[in-house]
């Protein structure tokens, strides 16, 4: 009797036994796919964000890589052949993200040699003129980005070598335009841009916000987004330059943006601003004056690195440029892209941007003192 019971205490012991190794073996199975599961979308997720570096020409360069784009062949929409007579369409592109995901902060240096060949290597998807719209998806804006220019050749390779894939990985629509003061005289960075401003347009009508960037001046962190917002944009409001601080409140310089309906309605930029200083104030002094406020990013995201470099000449400070800040009610109606006069030397378009060299004149002569 003794030996029946513990028989059957042990066949119980041992079904107890085998149904908990068969409950863990469940838990580990359930517990390893759901882990698999994991893996497996994080590596997708990867993969996605990183295939541009298994195209060919993709920027592997880059220290400021975050995100590359993918060719058009791959991602251009297409249709499939059914018949001799029907296709089927594929779906109609989405709308570009608010913010693209894999935007972050950038690793900028102007210490490793750069050459117009290896931007034009990097950027194979960047159409003549220096344009690009993505593929992927529908944009929001249309963008012509203005650079005021002269003798700044080993600036704008760096600018570019940054730039373009920046502006690609924030699903930008745009155009790059250099606008090259003609001659020797005093420059007027002001009036270069009111001409980028016309000459875009004149090239594609169907821009509606300009960016208007110095040269000499990267952005740190590519979510810091080149487009336009409800009110006048300025983007540059941590410099290297400045300790990464905003120098003052009504500061404006470096890179800025505006739609084209705001350009407009402070009738653009000044033209009397010859050599260094003065026109920024003026133009935050326009805004201003038209009921209008500039908005700003954070500081953390708004951070810029300047090429370092010698002040050019004939672009000496403006000594005028005080008491003109003071009168820009007054002026502002009468001198702006309504009183705008240049001409037109040369128009050609380069791999990486559009080169629009003109002749803006000179400096009126100041009067004698006394």
């Amino acid at each position: 009797m003794s030996r029946l019971l513990v028989g059957v205490t042990l066949e119980r012991i041992c079904k107890a036994v085998l149904l908990l190794c068969l409950l863990h073996f469940l838990i580990i199975m359930i517990l390893y796919f759901d882990v698999y599961a994991q893996r497996l979308d994080f590596f997708s997720r990867f993969n996605v964000r990183n295939s541009s570096r298994a195209l060919p020409y993709a920027n592997a360069s880059r220290p400021n890589s975050t995100a590359g784009p993918l060719g058009p062949e791959l991602l251009a929409p297409s249709t499939k052949s059914v018949g001799s007579n029907s296709t089927i369409a594929e779906k109609p592109l989405p709308p570009c993200p608010e913010m693209p995901p894999g935007l972050g902060r950038l690793l900028i240096e102007f210490s490793s040699p750069m050459s117009m060949e290896r931007v034009q290597r990097e950027n194979p998807d960047v159409q003549e003129g220096g344009k690009y719209s993505p593929p992927d998806c529908v944009p929001r804006q249309k963008v012509a980005i203005l650079i005021p220019f002269r003798h700044r050749e080993h600036h704008l390779k760096y600018w570019l070598h940054y730039l373009h894939p920046i502006l690609r990985r924030q699903k930008v629509s745009y155009g790059i335009y250099i606008i090259n003061q003609f001659g020797e005289d005093t420059f007027n960075r002001a009036k270069l841009l009111n001409v980028g401003f016309l000459e875009a347009l004149r090239d594609d009508e169907s821009y509606d916000c300009f960016i208007f960037s110095d040269v000499d001046l990267v952005p740190m962190d590519d979510r810091n987004l080149y487009r336009c917002y409800d009110q006048p944009r300025h983007f540059a409001v941590a410099m290297d330059k400045f300790g990464f601080r905003l120098p003052y409140s009504g500061y404006f310089g470096g890179v800025s943006g505006l739609s084209k309906t705001q350009f407009l309605k402070i009738n653009g930029f000044p033209n009397e601003y010859w050599g260094w200083g003065g026109e920024d104030d003026d133009i935050f002094n326009r805004i201003s004056l038209n009921g209008m406020k500039v908005s700003r990013p954070d500081a953390r995201i708004g951070r810029y690195r300047m090429i370092k470099h010698e002040r050019d000449r004939h672009n000496e400070p403006n000594p005028q440029r005080f008491t003109k800040i003071q009168n820009t009610k007054v002026t502002m109606k009468r001198d702006g892209i309504g009183s705008l006069q240049y001409r037109l030397v040369e128009l050609s378009r380069r791999p990486l941007y559009t080169n629009v060299t003109v002749e803006i004149g000179r400096p009126p002569p100041r009067p004698p003192r006394g």
